[in-house]
């Protein structure tokens, strides 16, 4: 079951899946409006239970499915999510929807004892606490598809528990890593979407290029990997070829190589502990002679710092982050801010915010609060 099946990520997963078609059976998908690639997915893959979570969308989607002699189920909005994320037949719940969207069907998923491969940030840092003791309560792995918790995932493979000591998340650096900060007052939408490295949707890639991404993904492998926020570390790696390094206690460092290609990752998701091949691109090492590594600068790049004091306030600090960030992105892509601002808003946001318990009615709660305050501002 996918949700967020007509995404970047998620029809990467369709890829593979057709891969791999005498092993899995994709029985639901879920997306946000894209209704006529919905229903293309639907009839492609004879799927048997659509969501779109837009519910002003289902006269259309209704019309799509009946275009293309689509007999599935349709549901909509989270309800419907929660919905198919819960099916019987599913034995893992993919979760690519971008925001914090994601986060109700995912609980849906787990309190029903499904095992989750998870590509949406927002669910552990808006919701970690939450997510990983429900993982933990239903006897559930959560498996990560993002390229960065993947690498870490499959450098601890076989390495004793408790023995790592430190998570080197390695960034592109974006689109204007060697800019000026005096330049990046005036960057355009269609500037910062322009990524040197991966093909992805409008809020990651902005996420990419002011490291929002990896300020995400630090609350995001904090989670996932039970270590505490100072032990995950961000290093700039332009040619995005190490996708994250671990450091165990005996000083080892281990790091996971590849192609900028999210199938790979996708796929270790979909078969771990198998690896399977299904003929994906191989790296050849003698193309690349130069790897290269340096510090961030916090300065142009603020978003590190920001979610490092959203993490230490705690409670739903990090929800409204993430939140408040979403907001001012979309902002930007309106063009109604300037792209400095959006971190501005985001750390105003976290400022003004009441911390409260983690629970997903208070997270929900923080989410819509956080983006009526940088709306307004």
């Amino acid at each position: 079951m996918i949700l967020g099946s007509t995404g970047s990520i998620g029809t990467q997963v369709l890829d593979v899946v057709e891969r791999l078609h005498d092993r899995f059976k994709v029985i639901a998908i879920a997306a946000n409006s894209n209704v006529e690639l919905l229903a293309e997915q639907a009839a492609r893959y004879h799927v048997e239970n659509v969501c779109v979570a837009d519910a002003s969308r289902e006269p259309q989607m209704r019309n799509e499915l009946l275009k293309v002699g689509s007999s599935a189920r349709l549901l909509t909005g989270v309800d419907g999510m929660c919905t198919i994320a819960q099916l019987d037949d599913a034995d893992l719940i993919i979760v690519s929807v971008a925001g914090a969207i994601g986060i109700a069907p995912t609980h849906a998923a787990l309190g029903a004892g499904k095992d989750i491969a998870l590509a949406s940030k927002e669910v552990l840092v808006a919701a970690g606490e939450a997510t990983m003791a429900l993982a933990r309560a239903n006897g559930c792995q959560i498996l990560p598809i993002d390229s960065e918790h993947s690498a870490i995932f499959q450098c601890l493979q076989g390495a004793p528990p408790h023995s790592l000591e430190r998570i080197f998340l390695t960034a592109s650096g974006g689109p204007f890593r060697k800019m000026s900060l005096r330049d990046m007052e005036s960057v355009t939408p269609q500037q910062a979407l322009r990524h040197p490295t991966w093909n992805m949707g409008g809020l990651v890639t902005i996420n990419s290029a002011t490291l929002m991404n990896k300020a995400l993904e630090v609350i995001e492998a904090r989670w996932l990997f039970d270590v505490p926020v100072e032990a995950v570390e961000v290093v700039v790696h332009p040619q995005s070829i190490i996708h994250s390094m671990v450091r165990l206690t005996d000083g080892s460092t281990l790091a996971q190589l590849g192609l900028p290609d999210m199938r790979l990752p996708i796929q270790y998701a979909l078969v771990y502990p198998e690896r399977l091949n299904t003929e994906l691109p191989r790296m050849n090492l003698t193309d690349f002679t130069s790897l290269t590594f340096e510090a961030p600068d916090h300065e142009r790049f603020p978003a590190l710092k920001i979610a490092e004091e959203a993490v230490k306030i705690g409670k739903t600090a990090p929800a409204v982050m993430n939140a408040a960030n979403e907001a001012a992105v979309a902002m930007f892509l309106n063009n109604q801010i300037p792209f400095l601002e959006m971190a501005v808003r985001v750390r105003k946001a976290i400022k003004e915010h009441d911390p409260l318990e983690p629970t997903l009615e208070n997270v929900i709660a923080a989410d819509k609060w956080a983006r009526k305050f940088v709306e307004s501002l």
